[in-house]
Parts: C-alpha cells; sequence; structure tokens
C-alpha cells in the first residue's frame, strides 16, 4: 500500500537525495505497518522523532509502536526545534 512520508528539518537528511528538496518521499508499505515499524525501517534515530502527525493529526509517542498506517496516509515527523 503507499504512503507519504514527509520528514522536516534536520531530518531530511535520511530522505533519498532526490527528495531532499520536496521533504517527502512516497513509499510502498506492508498493510499493517505501525509508526514505530517505519521509522525503524529508515534508520531514524528515535530521539530526533518528535512531533509526529499522521494525516494532520499529532500521534502521541505511547501510541507509535501500536498505531497502524493505512493506504494514502501521510506520516509527517519534526525533530526537536530549538529557538530563540
Amino acid at each position: 500500500m503507499k504512503i507519504t512520508l514527509k520528514l522536516f528539518a534536520s531530518l531530511t537528511d535520511y530522505l533519498p537525495v532526490d527528495a531532499k528538496y520536496t521533504n517527502l518521499v512516497e513509499l510502498d508499505i506492508a498493510p499493517e505497518t505501525t509508526i514505530e515499524q517505519l521509522v525503524a525501517q529508515h534508520r531514524l534515530p528515535e530521539k530526533l522523532v518528535h512531533l509526529v502527525l499522521v494525516n494532520g493529526h499529532y500521534i502521541a509517542p505511547e501510541l507509535r509502536a501500536m498505531q497502524t498506517l493505512k493506504e494514502g496516509d501521510v506520516l509527517a515527523i519534526w525533530p526537536p526545534i530549538a529557538g530563540g
């Protein structure tokens, strides 16, 4: 099934080279793949997976191991951002 993975800020380094400027990649994943599994498959450091949204809805850290993705979902992930 197809989903869209969007990575932001420093996480764009984990995207394929041709996707770094658009910050997204279309993925073909197995049904019932969880957010946690997808993060692990793409070797995203856990400490950098801070804000996670599926179709614009926040997914709390304790739910990411259980939350499965569905056809057409958009998974967006941001690292912690500091500023001032």
